[in-house]
């Protein structure tokens, strides 16, 4: 499997921007589908969006579309949440994930990082 560490979160104003970053480790990167997905407090964790192994295939929940971007660099083995205009219902965990397999079901991916907390105050 591969380890994941997210960072970037942090608290921001309604209608500002964060960019959470993802470092890989432990296996080649670039053969792997890369997901984010978000959990808030007393609800299941939901899928933001995915990115296909060679980044030419990128898919997002309704409730982002628009405002977020998934990225990545393989040669880096890193990828990238790019979340402008941020709402307070974006307030939440968010989560890295890896999987050979092209999803957007948590049950997909087979490697998850610790989460990085992002709040968004009103």
């Amino acid at each position: 499997q591969v380890q994941l560490v997210e960072s970037g979160g942090g608290l921001v104003q309604a209608g500002g921007s964060l960019r959470l970053s993802c470092a890989a480790s432990g296996r080649t990167f670039s053969p792997y589908a890369m997901g984010w997905f978000r959990q808030a407090p007393g609800k299941e964790r939901e899928f933001v969006a995915v990115i296909s192994s060679r980044g030419l295939s990128t898919s997002y929940a309704s409730s982002v579309k628009g405002r977020f971007t998934i990225s990545r660099d393989n040669a880096k083995n890193m990828v990238y949440l790019q979340m402008n205009s941020l709402k307070p219902e974006d307030t939440a965990v968010y989560y890295c994930a890896a999987d050979p397999r092209y999803g957007s079901r948590a049950a997909d991916f087979g490697s998850w990082g610790q989460g990085t907390q992002v709040t968004v105050s009103s």
